[in-house]
């Protein structure tokens, strides 16, 4: 008969302390707050909703990223990658598996969302987070070279990038690395809703996964997708608070040695 123990006092007040945040985390999880209420606020005003507008535009630049290299994984030829001044995009390839390449789009923009949040609770996985992030907008830019409006968006991220970097031993851009992934997983929970649940046209990619599969309604699979999506936003919470305990104090010490701005 298997014998299992319990665990004792010290290691239960072990995991409790891995996920209780300490002062520094406690910051960033009301920064994170701020953001959410933010965002939500300024989506819906008129005038001050273009505020969002740039970073709605790169967050689609993510989402066709993601159709596209779930494409690649799948064996397709990327032809390119569209992104529109409204807000929309469109990746078009030849083969691969679709019931793979489509709901990647959500999927995968919602992961790297999830990504940049667990790495904003810290300023070195920002660093590593900001080449990533640069790296998979520079693949896209091959996709979508013809398109300026995708030249205009990795020009202006690269620029913030660099200007943030150089700011007090990048701390400014840890916040930048996590408004970004706040941004990226609300974009992906509204769009889900509006594109499958609350959408009466079925042009989605929900509707076309629904198609070939041949169960279930794109609102059924836009509902389970918003649910992994909203997973994935409280993994990247969890993930920042258990992997990420160092103060401000450590961070910028250890942001010193590690690709550290000219001069720090």
């Amino acid at each position: 008969m298997p014998y299992f123990q319990l665990p004792n006092d010290l290691e239960k007040r072990d995991v409790a302390e891995r996920f209780t945040p300490n002062e520094t985390q406690k910051v960033t999880l009301i920064v994170a707050a701020c953001y959410i209420v933010a965002i939500a606020i300024l989506w819906h005003v008129p005038f001050l909703k273009y505020l969002l507008y740039p970073f709605k535009l790169l967050t689609v630049a993510l989402h066709e990223f993601s159709h596209a290299f779930a494409g690649i994984l799948t064996c397709a030829r990327i032809h390119s990658i569209q992104l529109d001044p409204d807000e929309g995009g469109a990746t078009r390839m030849a083969g691969g598996i679709p019931i793979i390449t489509l709901p990647a789009g959500y999927l995968g923009s919602s992961f790297f969302g999830a990504c940049m949040i667990a790495c904003g609770f810290n300023t070195n996985a920002s660093k590593v987070a900001s080449i990533a992030l640069a790296v998979l907008f520079l693949i896209a830019l091959f996709w979508a070279r013809k398109s300026w409006i995708t030249w205009a968006l990795i020009i202006g991220f690269a620029a913030i990038i660099v200007a943030l970097w150089l700011i007090k031993n990048s701390i400014a851009l840890r916040y930048f690395v996590l408004f970004m992934g706040v941004m990226s997983c609300m974009y992906v929970l509204w769009d889900i809703v509006d594109d499958t649940l609350a959408r009466k046209v079925n042009t989605s990619d929900a509707s076309v996964f629904a198609k070939i599969c041949g169960c279930c309604s794109s609102r059924v699979w836009g509902f389970i997708w918003l649910i992994i999506a909203c997973i994935y936003f409280g993994l990247g919470l969890i993930v920042g608070l258990v992997a990420f305990k160092q103060s401000e104090a450590q961070m910028q010490e250890d942001a010193r040695h590690f690709i550290p701005a000219p001069g720090a």
